[in-house]
């Protein structure tokens, strides 16, 4: 009873510092003529209850796909949809065609702030909850403690409360498909990874590790028996889930075709904006964009993707196990994040959900990446008048990972699940030992970086010949520290228990 009272505490907590964040100005207020990411949302909402569902993906004259044009799969759009009945019910200028562009009021932003709570509260925490309650072998009390810090992540309240997006939609259906498969109720772990996937396709970045893991679940049983009949199963699900999803655009081929070209879009070009991966990073020195051809940058950066994740998905197939499914699910989306074509600022969300998963096991590790994920989105956090609300928010994460884990003593060779990396390197070099000292001072560096580029972003105005300084240093330092953490989770994977001799030994 006492665990229920301080997890409803837990709960409590992380509304509340949710709500106080949703009161500041949200994205592109008052900006015409595109506004911000909020106008988005509610335009979405608009489109879909005004116009038949063959016309949501199409330019038209009521559907201008230039004015922030429907570029999620259907599930996000059924969502909107049911916002917008709701919107429409208490106030129907909300919704109504072409006029409620831009619309602004206190009331509906008291509106759409309270569809993300709900959205929170119905899927994203439940699933935290969960996943916590079922961790194993460690106290009620730890359990508590993490889920606090998840709820506690400044970089996805920041990004669905103050910049303002559904987030938590995708990141807890995809949460709750971990819960599932993870604890073999593979069939239902299925069905919530397809819905993850039909509300944002960012989630292919972790849809590998989900076809990995059940796969390889299917060979450990045998492929002629109980493994064949598994996969069958889940092929259905899978099948069925889409087929659900898409049936009003399976109707005429080209309302299918219009989707997948509204959901990748190719022409975009590498990146967009300032976004803290390779690409971005190289295009200072070399203008990538402009020096190859479209069709060449698409196939680097997939040749490149695919080669960063493949060990650790090969890894996960021949050997599933579900520590090994949550920190593939670490490399896999890091790899995205890095290498892959057209990637956001915001999709480091989906690096920090699996990253979150494996606080309890690594929290001086988990604890660093979340931070530097959070700076990482700083340029737009500027941009959006959410400087105060950073600060609070990440004082308050790391106040509490602080608290509940010793993170000056979890650096360890043990403790950050490198022994087997250190002991195979020392048959080689025997003064092997200063491991731990090295990512002590990894740390307090990119620390001291990301305090000093924050001041002065916010402190100092960039030369007039290099207005974009501050966010290419931002960017920069940051896809330097998740070059070291892939390199890191590649590692923790690729030498986690190689076999029971090398485990024994260790311990």
């Amino acid at each position: 009873m006492e665990n229920w009272y301080w997890m409803t505490l837990v709960v409590l907590i992380g509304l509340t510092v949710r709500w106080t964040v949703s009161l500041n100005p949200y994205s592109g207020a008052g900006k015409p003529p595109m506004f911000g990411d909020y106008e988005a949302q509610r335009h979405w909402q608009e489109i879909t209850f005004n116009l038949p569902v063959k016309e949501w993906y199409f330019n038209s004259s009521d559907n201008n796909l230039q004015y922030w044009g429907l570029d999620y799969p259907p599930l996000t759009a059924y969502h909107s949809l049911l916002c917008a009945y709701v919107a429409e019910f208490i106030n129907p200028d909300w919704v109504a065609l072409h006029t409620s562009r831009g619309y602004e009021s206190h009331a509906h932003k008291l509106f759409m702030r309270t569809t993300v709570l709900v959205a929170d509260l119905f899927i994203y925490i439940p699933a935290v909850l969960l996943y916590c309650y079922s961790l194993k072998e460690i106290s009620p009390k730890r359990k508590i403690a993490v889920a606090l810090c998840i709820l506690l992540y400044p970089g996805l309240i920041l990004i669905d409360y103050g910049h303002f997006q559904y987030n938590s939609v995708s990141l807890g259906f995809a949460l709750w498909g971990v819960v599932g498969v993870s604890y073999d109720w593979d069939l239902l772990g299925s069905l919530a990874f397809c819905l993850a996937l039909n509300y944002k396709q960012m989630e292919l970045y972790h849809s590998l590790p989900f076809f990995c893991f059940l796969l390889g679940k299917c060979f450990k049983k045998g492929l002629k028996g109980k493994g064949f009949v598994l996969l069958i199963k889940i092929a259905c699900t899978v099948m069925a889930s889409f087929l659900l999803c898409w049936l009003p655009f399976f109707m005429e081929r080209e309302q299918a075709l219009q989707v997948l070209r509204r959901l990748f879009p190719v022409d975009r070009g590498l990146f967009e904006d300032k976004v803290a991966n390779i690409w971005c990073s190289v295009n200072v020195f070399l203008k990538i964009k402009e020096i190859l051809p479209r069709h060449i940058q698409l196939a680097i950066s997939f040749c490149l993707t695919f080669l960063s994740l493949l060990p650790a998905c090969i890894k996960l197939t021949l050997q599933p196990s579900s520590k090994g499914f949550r920190f593939t699910m670490v490399s896999c989306a890091l790899s995205f994040f890095l290498f892959s074509f057209q990637v956001h600022e915001k999709s480091i969300l989906l690096v920090s959900l699996p990253v979150c998963l494996v606080l309890n096991e690594i929290p001086f590790m988990s604890t660093w990446f979340l931070l530097v994920s959070t700076f990482s989105m700083l340029p737009l956090l500027l941009k959006d008048e959410l400087l105060l609300p950073s600060v609070v928010t990440v004082v308050a994460f790391l106040v509490a990972c602080v608290t509940f884990f010793p993170l000056c003593e979890s650096t360890s060779e043990a403790q950050l699940q490198l022994t087997s990396f250190a002991v195979s390197v020392r048959r080689r070099l025997p003064g092997f030992t200063f491991l731990p000292r090295i990512i002590q001072c990894l740390f307090l560096s990119s620390v001291i970086l990301m305090v000093l580029l924050t001041i002065l972003s916010v402190t100092l105005n960039p030369p007039q010949k290099l207005p974009d300084l501050f966010s290419v240093l931002v960017c920069s330092v940051s896809c330097i520290n998740f070059i070291f953490f892939l390199v890191y989770f590649n590692i923790v994977i690729m030498w986690d228990s190689k076999n029971g001799r090398n485990r024994k030994k260790i311990n």
